[in-house]
């Protein structure tokens, strides 16, 4: 007689009043509405503090992730693809495959080549070299940034005016995710609060050359933001 939320929070309560020293725990909170998710997002912390079990905690949700803290293994198509503290992995993602995974909304990409006549986009777009793109050795690389560093105003160093067209714009009240369509693919910003975008319609934004991670042509991350020493 149970609803599907009240049997996902009885089969959490019966896990932990074992008192296991392993507990595993497949997207306990994914038959949730909302506010209760939210509500045991910021309690289930404060239960694993308080044992002293080892709980593996698979989600599909990075933020989740993020809030839970401890450390995070990331997967694709069955394999890990990195291990270790869950910031670490998110601030310095060894590749573009955990990057991809541990995005939400996905991370945009560009693809770029560096020669002797300086950074040029697929398109043609030349690109100063500042940020973590400074000192590249020649060759293919792909540049990635979260929809969050993709700004609507050329503020704060976003100094890569970016041309597309909107094709979709979803608004939750609080931020707007734009989806735009770019000659090096679709792309996503996240904007804080109401942006009336109509699909279709041309929209210029802008980028930041230290908000950039730069991974190589076989995916490996040649630099990261916070750290941008090359390999």
């Amino acid at each position: 007689s149970l609803s599907g939320g009240q049997q996902q929070r009885t089969a959490i309560a019966r896990a932990l009043v074992k008192g296991a020293d392993l507990v595993l725990l497949d997207e306990p909170l994914a038959n949730l509405d909302y506010k209760l998710r939210e509500e045991l997002r910021a309690e289930l912390p404060k239960i694993f503090g308080g044992s002293k079990a080892i709980f593996v905690y698979a989600t599909t949700e990075p933020s989740e992730a993020l809030l839970l803290g401890g450390n995070t293994a990331t997967l694709h198509q069955g394999a890990i693809t990195q291990y270790g503290p869950t910031v670490d992995v998110y601030r310095s993602p060894h590749d573009r495959q955990t990057a991809e995974v541990f995005s939400d909304p996905p991370m945009n990409f560009l693809p770029v080549t560096v020669d002797g006549n300086g950074i040029r986009t697929a398109g043609g777009q030349a690109i100063a070299a500042s940020g973590t793109l400074l000192g590249l050795s020649a060759g293919a690389y792909q540049l990635g940034f979260r929809p969050s560093n993709v700004y609507l105003s050329a503020a704060n160093g976003a100094a890569v005016a970016m041309r597309g067209s909107v094709a979709v714009s979803e608004i939750t009240g609080s931020e707007s995710f734009i989806h735009i369509d770019t000659p090096a693919g679709r792309w996503i910003a996240l904007t804080p609060g109401v942006r009336d975008a109509q699909p279709g319609q041309p929209i210029e934004f802008y980028l930041d050359p230290a908000r950039f991670f730069v991974f190589a042509s076989d995916g490996s991350l040649v630099r990261a933001p916070h750290r941008a020493t090359a390999k």
